[in-house]
């Protein structure tokens, strides 16, 4: 199982603790509908919300909410065969009828239930990558009774949100991917607009994570991680948290879901 996270060199993740990030990208008229920067982004896949796929720590692409997926030899017709017994955070079950009401308008062509428990998509035009395109933040998996509510499938529940300023979620008691992910305690994401506010919060130990294009004053720093180097870096972590051996680059903090595979070690 801990293969599955790529966790291999780092160690062992330890359960425990609450993560602190500073984003970029908030703003006061953010829901859970609405808003696209980084702070909601990470808000809303890194911690609320499932996607059908995930592009794993690793770079692969992997299941998520969808066990797996045939296509139609043209890749017109894709079948999405999804779990079962998976609940949103207010009890609800899962089923396909609310992957639906989430992908409905979002992709080009029809999306409709064939059973509870199975997807159908008809594209207008095909797609060899679907699979990978719904693992973007764009596709996250809402109730269909509730879609505004901030009420997912997600490793962590919600309990506070500020539009365009904070984001406090808890870790569900039980999640299907108990023992592969989810390790903090608690998640806490900060809206902060400025860089160089940012990286002193970072530098001054009042967060853990900040997204940041310049690595000014905190270059140097022995226990501040630039990532993926401080020429080019997207983010900075302290070294007090932990990470897979390998880190996806295809979005910043892991791919949105810092929150999900990282553990302070």
């Amino acid at each position: 199982m801990l293969a599955a996270t790529g966790v291999g060199a780092a160690g062992v993740p330890a359960r425990g603790g609450r993560l602190r990030m500073a984003l970029s990208g908030g703003s006061r008229s953010d829901s859970w509908s609405q808003g696209d920067g980084l702070f909601m982004q990470v808000a809303r896949q890194g911690l609320i919300y499932d996607t059908l796929t995930e592009v794993a720590a690793d770079g692969t692409l992997r299941a998520e909410l969808a066990l797996g997926w045939q296509a139609s030899d043209d890749a017109r017709i894709w079948d999405f065969d999804l779990r079962r017994g998976v609940r949103f955070h207010d009890g609800a079950a899962f089923t396909a009828a609310d992957a639906v009401a989430s992908l409905r308008g979002l992709v080009a062509g029809e999306v409709r239930a064939m059973r509870p428990d199975q997807l159908r998509i008809t594209l207008e035009v095909p797609n060899v990558g679907l699979p990978l395109l719904l693992s973007g933040p764009e596709y996250v998996i809402r109730p269909a009774h509730s879609p505004e509510a901030g009420i997912g499938t997600g490793l962590y529940q919600l309990r506070r949100f500020r539009p365009g300023q904070q984001v406090l979620a808890v870790r569900t008691a039980s999640h299907y991917r108990d023992g592969t992910a989810g390790w903090f305690d608690e998640v806490e994401l900060t809206s902060i607009p400025s860089e160089p506010v940012r990286g002193q919060a970072l530098g001054e130990y009042l967060v853990d994570a900040v997204d940041i294009r310049d690595a000014g004053a905190l270059a140097g720093l022995p226990d501040i991680h630039l990532m993926p180097d401080a020429r080019h870096p997207v983010q900075a972590v302290s070294a007090a948290v932990a990470q897979p051996a390998q880190v996806s680059p295809l979005r910043p903090l892991d791919n949105l879901r810092a929150a999900e595979r990282w553990w302070f070690g």
